[in-house]
């Protein structure tokens, strides 16, 4: 969005990115992980669980760019879906957009399999 209006409402991506990353951490704080170096923190991964339906949601994967390409997010993903595993979910759901190649080649590694596309439109108001 940014790159086709700017900032919005004084607001740029990051600002919008860590609001949804407190929503994480309001809505299921015990779902939230990090991974460390040396005591670093070099990534987190933020999950919610709708038990009724035994479907675990990934919404948030990040890495520090010096520690990527190192298997760190996969062993993040990997704990967060043993953690849904102990939890009795069936099913785990993690999006992306289309130009995460990357992301896309490892969530297939790990048992995910596409299921829809969606497309988002945004208008001036």
């Amino acid at each position: 969005m940014q790159k086709l209006f700017g900032m919005i409402h004084d607001h740029d991506w990051q600002w919008r990115k860590a609001r949804h990353l407190d929503e994480d951490a309001a809505r299921e704080p015990s779902g939230i992980f990090v991974a460390e170096i040396d005591g670093r923190i070099i990534g987190f991964i933020s999950t919610w669980q709708d038990r009724e339906a035994g479907i675990g949601h990934i919404p948030n994967l990040s890495l520090e760019a010096d520690c990527r390409g190192q298997g760190l997010g996969r062993k993040l993903i990997e704990f967060a879906l043993q953690h849904f595993r102990d939890c009795g979910l069936t099913h785990a759901k993690i999006e992306t957009l289309e130009q995460n190649v990357i992301g896309e080649h490892l969530y297939t590694s790990l048992g995910f399999c596409e299921v829809a596309r969606q497309i988002h439109f945004v208008a001036e108001l």
